[in-house]
């Protein structure tokens, strides 16, 4: 008798029905255009992620204000003025089955202009950022709220706050980061009041019906850094609030290009332990991310109980026909994220709009033709 597979069964969370339990993690690409507008080049590779047989798309992160923006080619939503494109995109989105999420994000002291905010005048390179003062923390907060208004406005099926990959809710809540003597700092209780500040005033304004997720840190990945004995009791706030789901991920820019953490995220499934652990303390739906390369292992995952529902970003990207193979209505062979690779991140933090070693080559030349960029053999056809 053949067993059922639990990728491909459905699950309902806070209202969405998901025709399987496969979802598009958030990937930054720069695919935005310079002003943060949605262009031709993001309404196309968000078709192609739908299309792919994912249930749930989560829409790279959104700046919520200018001074919160990581690129000049990150998409915004901090003005109406970007209704009409987030609109398109939500509703491409749909037309290809899939559910549609956007993630709404302040980079803080990871912004790119060299004016930044952030719970403390920690330095980041050259740029030491300004402290916020409550002032700026509480228009921020309202910031949040509207963003997450415009998502709703927009058509998208669910919004997803950025509490991940060292970003301004993380650096609130980590003690390397937030080094503040009010009301905003010091012990975990006070360190949480801003996100947890964040996520009500975007409930407050999406209204309790429409799902609201989080992307979860769960670890820095950092010796001085926040570990489970922080992030659970804040995963445990979270759960009072009942957001539609947790998508747990570990690591940040600070502790990216480490040699601890280089060598782990070469290893399949290396953040799933972290989604477990977060689900074993709370009740609300959890997704697991970091290079879930197999079927298998996606399976192994959802029956061990690690979690609820599978995030792929950079193994979608590499293979965007990966649900469908992996459900044989594609009889060929995954094409693997290498582990050895990190073309995608390098062109990132450089400010280019990322694409992936191992798409085929045709793929890869009418890319770069399409982005005005000159080849670099060297880097876009490595061996």
């Amino acid at each position: 008798m053949e067993v059922q597979s639990m990728l491909f069964s459905p699950y309902e969370m806070n209202g969405l029905r998901l025709k399987n339990r496969i979802i598009m993690a958030p990937m930054y690409t720069g695919y935005a255009n310079p002003d943060g507008t949605v262009s031709p080049l993001v309404i196309d590779h968000y078709r192609m992620m739908a299309a792919s047989g994912v249930a749930m798309v989560v829409v790279e992160n959104a700046a919520v204000d200018l001074t919160g923006s990581g690129s000049p080619f990150m998409l915004r939503v901090d003005d109406d003025v970007y209704m009409a494109g987030l609109a398109q995109l939500a509703k491409t989105i749909r037309e290809e089955g899939a559910l549609a999420v956007l993630q709404i994000n302040h980079a803080g002291r990871y912004a790119f202009l060299p004016e930044r905010l952030a719970p403390s005048p920690v330095k980041t390179g050259d740029v030491t950022p300004g402290a916020m003062t409550v002032a700026d923390i509480r228009q921020t907060v309202r910031s949040f709220a509207e963003a997450a208004r415009r998502v709703k406005e927009a058509g998208f099926d669910g919004v997803e706050i950025h509490g991940g990959t060292g970003y301004l809710l993380v650096q609130f809540l980590s003690p390397r980061t937030n080094h503040r003597d009010d009301e905003y700092g010091g012990a975990l209780e006070n360190r949480m009041k801003f996100p947890l500040q964040v996520v009500d005033a975007v409930m407050a304004a999406v209204g309790e019906d429409y799902p609201v997720g989080y992307r979860f840190l769960a670890d820095e990945w950092l010796p001085d850094g926040l570990h489970l004995e922080d992030t659970i009791p804040f995963a445990r706030e979270l759960e009072k609030r009942s957001p539609a789901y947790l998508s747990v991920m570990a690591g940040t820019y600070d502790s990216f290009f480490t040699p601890d953490y280089m060598a782990k995220e070469k290893e399949e499934g290396f953040m799933a332990h972290f989604a477990k652990s977060v689900k074993e303390a709370v009740s609300v739906p959890v997704i697991a991310a970091g290079r879930i390369q197999r079927p298998e292992t996606a399976e192994r995952l959802l029956a061990e109980g690690a979690c609820d529902l599978v995030g792929l970003a950079r193994v979608l990207f590499a293979d965007p026909e990966w649900p469908k193979k992996a459900e044989k209505t594609i009889d060929e062979a995954i094409r693997r994220c290498e582990p050895t690779c990190s073309l995608c991140l390098k062109r990132a933090t450089s400010g280019k709009p990322v694409f992936c070693s191992q798409w085929p080559k045709h793929v890869r030349r009418a890319f770069l033709d399409r982005v005005g960029e000159k080849k670099d053999d060297s880097e876009a056809y490595p061996a």
